[in-house]
Parts: structure tokens; C-alpha cells; sequence
């Protein structure tokens, strides 16, 4: 097992198991978010060979030219989550609203490229595809990866209810809908020289917007959680064969008052490689290794107003928030990144 900082959670007892089992995975669910806000998770119930499976359509989609990926066009607007980004078109930026501010930030790009896939029977923001064509058979293996990521988020969902006390469904009501975001992420070898001299970056520090994030990451690694000791210091959270990694977004940490922590994390540059020079075979300099990833953002239902929850305030523990819908809060983050 690799060394990590970040609790490890099975959740086979919750799916086979009884009432006893399902409350005790619940509780480590809780306690995972409560003082860390990220867990490994295996035994989830997405199977390994689809997972392989969806990094294969993953590569086959971002090896083919831009002038084929760009037939499927990110709308202008980031609150419209959906299609394909070039390389440099979104910058990540953590509470950022201003345009000089986000200008500023720009100056230094991410280097990666990104596919968003949503609910196909979503009417409100449809998805963006490539022609059949162009790829055969990769929208349909995404619209069965979502349903199965889908499956896996009722049960997070049920879990964290029953670890914070609550009815087990209660976060299901708000999250019928299924609004949910299957991000494919490529992130192509950057010079070592670009990384050093912050002319480059991979994603920096930031929360998620939404409930929670499933991620499924490659082995070259370089995602990086917040110490929950040390602010600013990060630690790694290293690929470990068969887990996802789950971590909470802004939103349930505004619901639970801050009860649980919607953690940084980042993206920073995976082992190097040595660069031949190909006349002479001489090491001409590093770069990072191609990294691939694929994160599930579940955020609750649109128009649902999200509030501090009865037993996360009361004398002595102020609200911290005011009232928001999902919609209102998830489309000002992505705004502020395109």
C-alpha cells in the first residue's frame, strides 16, 4: 500500500452488508470529510475494466487532431460546462472574481486540455459531441460511465446523510436530477523549464465548487491535498491501484457550516523525464510525463437553495453563509475560469 495521509475507506460493508454495516462505513465517511475532506474509497462499485476502459476512450479522444476535438466547441461562457477546451482556454483560479485579478492569473496558463460530459437526458445543458464519426462508439460508452459513476454517487450520498445524523436520503432529494459533470483531463508533457520559471502549471490550489468529487487518476500521479495541519503545504495523493479518490466541494462544506472541509488540492508537475537531444543523443533537458485523470463532479439539483443545515448552527455558532441556489454559486466558480 502506498503511504498516505489520506484515511482509506471500503465501502464493500455498505454495499452488501446491513443497517450495522452501512452506519459504521457512514461513520468513517464522516469522519474522512470532517478532519480531512478527502478519502480513498475501494470496493466502490465501478469496476476496474470499465475504468480502463474510459482512459483508453480518454487517450483515443485527446490524440485526435484539434481541428476534430474542436467540432465539439466549450461555449463561451464557463457557466456551460460542456464539450471540449483547448489547451490555455480555462485557468482555475480559487475566489477570484475580478477581471484584472483573473488577467493576472492568465499570464501563467494551465497546460491541459478538457472534455465535459453531463446527464444526456439533461435539457437544460446539453452535451457537446463530436460526430459519431469521428470517434464511433465514444459517446455512447460515456453516457454508461455516467449512469455507473451515478450509481456510486446515491451511495456517497446516503452515507454522509447518515454520518452527519440526517434522514439517509436527504441529500438524494436534492440531487434527482443527476446535474452532475464527467470531466476527461489531459494534461500533455510541459518543459521542466516553464514549471521552474511559472510560465506554466498544471491546475493550482483550489476547492470544487459542487457536493463531491469522485477521481479516477492515471499512474503518473501529481495531485496534491492540502495538509490538514499545515496550511500551504501539500502533500501527495498518489494513484493507488483499484481506489478512487472522493473528496467535498464548497457546497457541502457551505451546508454543514464548515463542519466538513472542502480541502486544496492541486495538480502539480508528475515525475520528470530526461529529453534526448536526437542528433546527438544528448539530454537536452526534462519535461513531465503526458497525465491523464477523470473526476466526477455530483452537485445538487439547480434550482435547490442550499442553507445551513438545523443541526450545524445555533447559540454560539453562527451561519456562515447566506442562502444560495447550486446553479447561482457553481455558474459565478466557472465563470471566473473562462
Amino acid at each position: 500500500m502506498v503511504a498516505t495521509s489520506i484515511p482509506v475507506i471500503d465501502l464493500e460493508p455498505a454495499r452488501i452488508g446491513g443497517p450495522e454495516e452501512l452506519a459504521k462505513v457512514a461513520h468513517e465517511v464522516y469522519k474522512a470529510f470532517k478532519h480531512v475532506g478527502f478519502a480513498y474509497i475501494k470496493n466502490h462499485g465501478v469496476p476496474q475494466d470499465l475504468v480502463d476502459e474510459a482512459f483508453g476512450w480518454s487517450a483515443k479522444f485527446f490524440a485526435l487532431p484539434d481541428s476534430e476535438k474542436n467540432k465539439a466547441p466549450h461555449p463561451p461562457e464557463g457557466s456551460y460546462h460542456r464539450g471540449y477546451s483547448g489547451i490555455g482556454r480555462e485557468k482555475v483560479v480559487q475566489m477570484v472574481f475580478d477581471s484584472d485579478s483573473i488577467a493576472q492569473r492568465r499570464k501563467t496558463p494551465d497546460v491541459k486540455e478538457s472534455f465535459e460530459i453531463g446527464n444526456e437526458n439533461d435539457t437544460q445543458m446539453r452535451n457537446i459531441w463530436i460526430p459519431e464519426e469521428t470517434l464511433p462508439g465514444f459517446r455512447g460508452f460515456f453516457a454508461k460511465f455516467f449512469s455507473t459513476c451515478s450509481d456510486l454517487e446515491t451511495l456517497m450520498l446516503r452515507l454522509i446523510a447518515l454520518g452527519m445524523g440526517l434522514d439517509e436520503n436527504f441529500f438524494l432529494q436534492y440531487h434527482s436530477d443527476r446535474t452532475n459533470q464527467c470531466r476527461l483531463l489531459h494534461y500533455p508533457p510541459v518543459e521542466e523549464e516553464l514549471l521552474r520559471e511559472g510560465k506554466a502549471e498544471r491546475i493550482a490550489a483550489h476547492t470544487d465548487f459542487g457536493t463531491m468529487t469522485i477521481l479516477f487518476q492515471d499512474e503518473v500521479g501529481g495531485l496534491e491535498v492540502e495538509d490538514i495541519d499545515v496550511k500551504e503545504k501539500f502533500n501527495s495523493a498518489p494513484y493507488i491501484p483499484g481506489m478512487a479518490v472522493v473528496n467535498i466541494g464548497d457546497l457541502l462544506m457551505r451546508w454543514s457550516n464548515h463542519e466538513l472541509k472542502s480541502t486544496m488540492h492541486r495538480v502539480r508537475a508528475p515525475p520528470l523525464v530526461d529529453v534526448a537531444d536526437e542528433t546527438t543523443g544528448e539530454t537536452k533537458g526534462r519535461m513531465t510525463k503526458a497525465r491523464y485523470s477523470i473526476p466526477y463532479f455530483i452537485s445538487p439539483d439547480r434550482d435547490r437553495v442550499i442553507e445551513c443545515l438545523p443541526n450545524c448552527h445555533g447559540e454560539g455558532r453562527p451561519k456562515m453563509y447566506e442562502p444560495i441556489t447550486s446553479s447561482e454559486y457553481i455558474a459565478m466558480r466557472m465563470n471566473a475560469t473562462y
